[in-house]
């Protein structure tokens, strides 16, 4: 493949694609890991056709263990070891608390954040040997601050966060380094849930339901997947360095600081 191996989940829609996208213009050969192959496919033929080349992994689960390692060791195979790791894979479901049963909070917490500790386990060693190696999660600002409605989210983003940070203290005498990125509110796919959301509790229109949701950011305008791969895509350049063990808000001045 192409400069370095990059292995991002989630991968075939809203961010996952902007950030495979971005590496894969940036010259690196791109894993790209979900469970539905279709997606996936149509995220590798546009790399394909920005001359970049990507390998797909679909039937990546993972809140699977053995799922992860088997796919893990087929990217290694096909592609070498992989210098850059981003987990994107997510979901955000919204109920109240008290509406919040223990198959959502397993549901949320097994894709987010066991998800992301069993990809980044799986992936550690070769990330390790590639040299300067970067792991970047993609959490959230929900990883920063608390909203209402969306409990088991915040909690599996915070956990994302604090692993993050542990990690990064692990590994602070080799040449890997470890980071978040922490979306607001994103013009993706995932975002249009919240958008139902608002719209069937109060008869609001989607477009009234997506300007509430744009104005919690102090820029009043939703982030774009493409912000959040360009600070992926520096994050995983050689100019962050001495950038480990951070979270990085990418959310126009929603949350200050990490």
């Amino acid at each position: 493949m192409a400069k370095r191996h990059a292995l991002v989940t989630g991968a075939g829609s809203g961010i996952g694609r902007a950030i495979a996208l971005a590496l894969a213009a940036d010259g690196h050969g791109v894993s790209l890991c979900g469970r539905r192959a279709a997606p996936l496919e149509a995220v590798r033929d546009e790399i394909a056709k920005i001359g970049g080349e990507a390998f797909v992994l679909d039937g990546f689960d993972v809140t699977e263990a053995h799922s992860v390692e088997a796919g893990i060791a087929k990217a290694i195979a096909h592609a070498g070891d992989i210098a850059v790791l981003v987990n994107c894979a997510g979901e955000a479901p919204s109920a109240p608390f008290d509406k919040t049963d223990l198959a959502l909070w397993n549901r949320v917490m097994g894709i987010n954040l066991t998800g992301t500790f069993l990809v980044t386990q799986a992936a550690l060693a070769s990330v390790k040997r590639a040299g300067k190696g970067r792991i970047v999660n993609v959490a959230s600002t929900a990883g920063l601050t608390g909203y209402a409605y969306v409990s088991a989210y915040c909690a599996s983003k915070h956990g994302v966060v604090g692993m993050t940070r542990a990690l990064a203290l692990e590994l602070a005498r080799t040449d890997v380094t470890v980071n978040a990125v922490c979306p607001g509110f994103t013009d993706t796919p995932l975002l249009d849930g919240a958008v139902e959301t608002i719209t069937g509790k109060t008869g609001r229109s989607a477009e009234e339901a997506r300007a509430t949701l744009a104005r919690v950011n102090p820029q009043g305008r939703l982030v774009t997947p493409e912000e959040v791969a360009d600070t992926v895509l520096w994050l995983a350049s050689e100019k962050a360095t001495a950038i480990t063990g951070q979270a990085i808000p990418v959310a126009g001045g929603e949350v200050l600081g990490g």
